[in-house]
C-alpha cells in the first residue's frame, strides 16, 4: 500500500478505532491466564544451552563424541543361509564420564521366535492376504532369528560378564573406563538370515527360483550404542520403527563368501585384484573415467552363468572405511554390477548399482543414474558428499538405508514392461535412500528418539532432488511435466492433516508412538520446511541456514534443538511460532475470507455514528474535522456517492489534503473511490503468511503476502484494508496453495461453489 493510500487509510479510521475503544467494568473483568499466544518464544519446549550445545545451534566448545572402531571377520554361509562373525571392538571414551559399563545393540534380537517386538501392536486377520505371508504368519513354525553370542572377551582373552535384555546387550567392566580413556574386547556370534521377502526384515535374503539367493545383509553384528550429552547411554530397545542411534568408526572388514559371488559394501575394498577378474578389472578402470554414463562391470550373461552353478570354494573380500556409523554389505551370484564417476569438488566418487536380471530393463537405464544426480543435488544443498562411493542394490519391497549402500525397490513385469508408478517409484527410492547418507548417516540424528529428524529432512531433499531430476533428464518424466513427487508438495499432505485428530501425533514424537509414520516422520516435515523455504522464508535465507545446519552437524550428532536454533541463527527469521505450529501441535492449516465491506468517504456521519453521538450527548460542531465512510447497502447509503473519488466527497479530506501537502505531492495523489474492509478468518491454529490475490473490476490482479505476524495479536481473525481506485471483484485466500490449507471453500470471494460429484456427472451427461 503505498503512501497516499495509508493516509488515507488513517485519516478514516482513527476515530472509529477512538469510539471502540471502551473501558470494561471492574466487575467484567477476564480472568489471568498464562501466555497462549502461538508466537510465544520456545523457551519451554527447548532444552537449555550449555558449553555442549550453544544457544546458536552449534555445537559448544565443550562438545564431544564417542569412537567406535571395529575388525571384524564374517562369513556368509549360503547353502544354510546364515551368519558367522567375529569382531574385535576398541571403544574409546571421550565424554567426561567415567562408565562402568558399555551398551551394545542386538538389533537382530527383534527376530527371535519369542521377540516381544511381534505383540506390540497386537493383530487382526485381514480379509485376503498373500498366501506365503499368510503361511508364514499362521502355519510355519515361527522364525528362529536373534544373535546367538558364543563369547564377549577383554584383550586377554578372558571372558567378560554380560546381560542380554531383548535388543540391548550391557558388558559390565572389571573397572569403570576412565574418561579419555578406551577399552578393546571381541566378541564372536552367529544368527539365521530370514527371507525378507516374507518377513519384511530390513535385512536377509531373497530366494529366486532357481535356488539362488540375493543377500542384503545389515544390522548383522553387535554395534556400540551412543553415548551423548543428551541421554546418557541411548538404549531404547528396538521395536521396528525407531531406527539407529549409532557412533563414528573406523571398520576394518573381511567378508567371506562363495567364490562365485559378487559383493559390495560399506567402504573401500582393499583387494580388488585379487577378487576382480582382469575383464572386470578393465572395465572398472574404464568406469573411473566415465562421468556421463554407468560402465557394466558384471554384465547380465555374466550373471545368468553363473548363476547356473554353486561353487563350492569360497573367496574374502576385504574392506576399510573410515569415519562411518554403521556396515552393510550385498552379496549373490546373479548380481549385475555397473558404475560411473562422479565429480565432488575436486575428488570422482563412484555411483553404483547392483540388481538381478529381474531389475532389469528397468535398473541399467535409470538406478545409476539417479544415484549420481542424488549426490550431485545433495551436496550442492549441504556439503561435497564425503565418501568415496555410493551403492543401490536392487531387492525385492526394500527400502533401507546405510552408510554408502542402500536398499531399493522397483521391479519390472516378468515381460520387462513396466508402468511409470513403478519407474517414479524406482527412481524415488532410490533418491530417498542414497539421501539418507547425508541425513542421518552424516548429519547423525538419534533415529531411535526422533523419526523426523533423518526421514522428513530427507524426504524434503528427496523432493528438491526429485524436481531437479525432472529438469535434468525431461525425457524420463511426462512431456511439459514436472516429476510427480509423491510427497513434499503442500496439497500431499492436507488429507493427513485434515484427518481425525486422534490418530495424529505432533511430529515431535518417538516413530513408535505414532499411528502414521509415513505422514508423521516423512510427509508432513518435508512439506513443513518446503513451504518454509518456498513461502515464509524465500530461498535465498532458508538454504544459507539449511546449509549451515548441514555443515555444522556432519559427523555429529545434532539434536531437534540444534536444528531450530540454526535456522533461526543463520537467518534473523524467528520462527518459533512456525516450530510450535508444525512440529509440536497436530493443529492444521486453515485461512479464509470472513467478510466483506464496501465503504465510500462521506461528509456525513452515518445512521450508526448519530446514535453513537446521541448517546453521549454530542454534536457534530464539537467533534474536529471528520472523514466519514459510508457503507454500500447501508439504510442511510447515499447512491450518489458512488463513482467518485474520496476528495471529491469529502471537503474535509480535500481541504487536508491540499493545506497539508506540497505541490508535487498533491500531483502524484492517486485517488481511491473504493474501501474495502476484508476480515480473514482461521479456523486452523497454525499462523500462516496470509497470501491473497486481489482482481479487479477491470481484469487486473494484485497479489499481497502479509506476514504470518499479522496473527500475533488476534489468533482468530483479521482485519485488512484496500484502497483503491478500481472497483474490487474478487479476493482468493492462497491462490497457489501454498500454505497446506485443510479447506478452501472459504479461500475465495465471492464464494465459489461447489460441485458435487452428482453434479458433476450431470454436466457431464448434458454436455
Amino acid at each position: 500500500m503505498n503512501k497516499i493510500k495509508c493516509c488515507f487509510v488513517a485519516a478514516i479510521f482513527l476515530f472509529g478505532a477512538a469510539l471502540s475503544a471502551q473501558v470494561k467494568n471492574s466487575d467484567q473483568r477476564e480472568p489471568g491466564h498464562t501466555n497462549q499466544s502461538k508466537f510465544k518464544q520456545l523457551y519451554e519446549e527447548f532444552a537449555t544451552p550449555n558449553t555442549y550445545r550453544s544457544a546458536s545451534g552449534a555445537p559448544g566448545p565443550d562438545y564431544y563424541q564417542q569412537q567406535a572402531n571395529y575388525v571384524m571377520n564374517i562369513e556368509l554361509d549360503d547353502k544354510n543361509h546364515k551368519i558367522y562373525g567375529e569382531e574385535t571392538i576398541t571403544y574409546i571414551n571421550n565424554s567426561p564420564d567415567n562408565l562402568e559399563f558399555l551398551w551394545l545393540q542386538l538389533d537382530q534380537n527383534i527376530r527371535t521366535k519369542d521377540s516381544k517386538a511381534l505383540l506390540k501392536n497386537g493383530s487382526n486377520l485381514i480379509p485376503a492376504e498373500d498366501p506365503k505371508r499368510f503361511a508364514n504368519k499362521y502355519l510355519n513354525a515361527p522364525f528362529d532369528g536373534g544373535f546367538v553370542i558364543e563369547h564377549v572377551k577383554d584383550a586377554n582373552g578372558k571372558a567378560l560378564p554380560y546381560t542380554i535384555n531383548h535388543t540391548m546387550m550391557r558388558i559390565d567392566l572389571p573397572k569403570p573406563l576412565e574418561s579419555k580413556g578406551r577399552v578393546s574386547f571381541s566378541i564372536k556370534w552367529n544368527f539365521n538370515i530370514p527371507d525378507h521377502t516374507v518377513s519384511r526384515a530390513r535385512s536377509g535374503y531373497e530366494q529366486f527360483a532357481d535356488g539362488n539367493r540375493a543377500y542384503v545383509i545389515a544390522q548383522f553384528f553387535p554395534r556400540m550404542a551412543v553415548y551423548s550429552d543428551v541421554e546418557g547411554w541411548q538404549n531404547h530397545q528396538f521395536w521396528g520403527n525407531g531406527e539407529f542411534a549409532l557412533t563414528f568408526g573406523d571398520y576394518d572388514v573381511n567378508i567371506t563368501v562363495p567364490a562365485d559371488h559378487v559383493l559390495d559394501a560399506t567402504g573401500t575394498l582393499q583387494n580388488r585384484k585379487e577378487v576382480f577378474s582382469s575383464e572386470m578389472m578393465k572395465r572398472y578402470n574404464k568406469a573411473k573415467k566415465s562421468y556421463d554414463k554407468p560402465v557394466i562391470i558384471v554384465t547380465q550373461k555374466e550373471a545368468e552363468q553363473a548363476a547356473k552353478g554353486f561353487s563350492e570354494k569360497k573367496k574374502t573380500w576385504k574392506f576399510s572405511a573410515k569415519n562411518v556409523r554403521d556396515y552393510a554389505f550385498a552379496t549373490s551370484r546373479r548380481f549385475i554390477w555397473d558404475m560411473q564417476a562422479v565429480k565432488m569438488g575436486d575428488r570422482d566418487v563412484m555411483a553404483v548399482s547392483l540388481y538381478p536380471k529381474e531389475g532389469n530393463p528397468l535398473w541399467e537405464e535409470y538406478s545409476t543414474k539417479a544415484v549420481a544426480h542424488t549426490l550431485r543435488s545433495y551436496s550442492s544443498h549441504t556439503f561435497d558428499y564425503p565418501y568415496p562411493k555410493a551403492i543401490s542394490v536392487h531387492a525385492k519391497n526394500q527400502g533401507m538405508e546405510y552408510p554408502m549402500i542402500c536398499w531399493n525397490y522397483g521391479r519390472p513385469n516378468e515381460d520387462g514392461t513396466y508402468s511409470d508408478r513403478v519407474k517414479y517409484g524406482m527412481i524415488s527410492v532410490i533418491i530417498h535412500e542414497v539421501g539418507h547418507n547425508f541425513f542421518p548417516m552424516i548429519v547423525n540424528s538419534d533415529e531411535r528418539q526422533w523419526g523426523w529428524m533423518d526421514e522428513g529432512l530427507d524426504t524434503f531433499m528427496q523432493y528438491m532432488a526429485e524436481q531437479e531430476f525432472g529438469e535434468a533428464y525431461p525425457e524420463a518424466v511426462a512431456p511439459n511435466k514436472a516429476y510427480p513427487s509423491r510427497r513434499g508438495a503442500p496439497a500431499k499432505i492436507v488429507p493427513y492433516m485434515s484427518g481425525d485428530q486422534s490418530t495424529i501425533a505432533p511430529i515431535m514424537s518417538n516413530p513408535e508412538n505414532v499411528y502414521q509414520l509415513g505422514p508423521n516422520a516423512y510427509g508432513k516435515p518435508a512439506t513443513a520446511l518446503n513451504i518454509l523455504r518456498e513461502t515464509v522464508m524465500g530461498r535465498e535465507l532458508f538454504d544459507h541456514a539449511f546449509k549451515t545446519y548441514a555443515r555444522r552437524w556432519m559427523f555429529k550428532h545434532p539434536t531437534p534443538e540444534d536444528f531450530f536454533r540454526t535456522m533461526e541463527d543463520a537467518s534473523a527469521v524467528d520462527l518459533d511460532y512456525f516450530w510450535r505450529g508444525w512440529f509440536y501441535t497436530t493443529d492444521y492449516v486453515d485461512i479464509g475470507v470472513k467478510d466483506i465491506k464496501k465503504y465510500y468517504v462521506s461528509n456525513k456521519p452515518n445512521q450508526k455514528m448519530k446514535e453513537y453521538m446521541a448517546a453521549r450527548n454530542i454534536k457534530e460542531n464539537d467533534l474536529p474535522p471528520l472523514v466519514y465512510l459510508a457503507e454500500e447497502g447501508s439504510d442511510d447509503f447515499d447512491p450518489k456517492l458512488k463513482g467518485k473519488s474520496a476528495l471529491e466527497n469529502s471537503k474535509t479530506l480535500k481541504e487536508f489534503m491540499m493545506d497539508n501537502l506540497t505541490p508535487a505531492e498533491r500531483a502524484a495523489i492517486k485517488e481511491p473511490k473504493y474501501f474495502y474492509q476484508i476480515t480473514y478468518e482461521k479456523p486452523g491454529g497454525i499462523p500462516m503468511p496470509l497470501i491473497v490475490e486481489y482482481t479487479y473490476a477491470d481484469g487486473s490482479t494484485e497479489n499481497i503476502t502479509y506476514p504470518a505476524e499479522i496473527w500475533r495479536k488476534n489468533d482468530k481473525q483479521v482485519g485488512v484494508v484496500i484502497a483503491s481506485e478500481k472497483e474490487l471483484t474478487g479476493v482468493v485466500v492462497d491462490p497457489k496453495a501454498e500454505t497446506a490449507d485443510i479447506d478452501t471453500t472459504n479461500n475465495s470471494w465471492p464464494k465459489k461453489e461447489n460441485k458435487t460429484n452428482f453434479d458433476k456427472m450431470k454436466e457431464k451427461v448434458k454436455g
